[in-house]
């Protein structure tokens, strides 16, 4: 005979056919997100691994270790990333001023153009966006954001 007590049994509310349609919209927006990505990445001899890692870098200079951590992928992925990109003259390795013994990848000038052109090759979301109004945009960051947060 078991010592432990029951386990509570963990009921599960089925969601809401609106919360459910929701759900497959907000799938459907990243699968259609992505695939524009994939392509503005293309357009420039970009897998989409390395066209994030340099959007990534764009903005600042990150350890190899960070980049793993924002990728959700392995460190030694990373390290291959960032060597086809270094050997296109998109991205470099430097010193961390404040650690000498890690290194930092950071865009090079060419890198930061590339970046741009990336996102501004991304129609999907710019063009639908643009048709939203000021407040509309507001809010829908704004509930974005309280999803993210949740």
């Amino acid at each position: 005979m078991s010592t432990q007590p029951p386990r509570p049994t963990v009921r599960r509310r089925s969601a809401d056919p609106l919360t459910m349609e929701v759900v497959e919209l907000i799938g459907d927006v990243v699968a259609r997100f992505y695939a524009d990505y994939e392509e503005a990445a293309a357009s420039h001899a970009l897998t989409g691994p390395q066209a994030r890692l340099l959007s990534l870098l764009a903005l600042e200079p990150l350890p190899m270790r960070k980049l793993a951590q924002r990728l959700k992928c392995e460190p030694s992925n990373v390290t291959g990333i960032v060597d086809r990109l270094e050997s296109r003259g998109l991205v470099e390795r430097r010193p961390d001023s404040a650690d000498r013994r890690v290194k930092l990848a950071a865009a090079t000038e060419e890198g930061l153009r590339v970046a741009r052109d990336l996102r501004e090759g991304l129609h999907f979301a710019r063009e639908p966006l643009a048709g939203l109004s000021t407040a509309e945009r507001s809010s829908l960051r704004d509930l974005l954001r309280r999803m993210l947060d949740a």
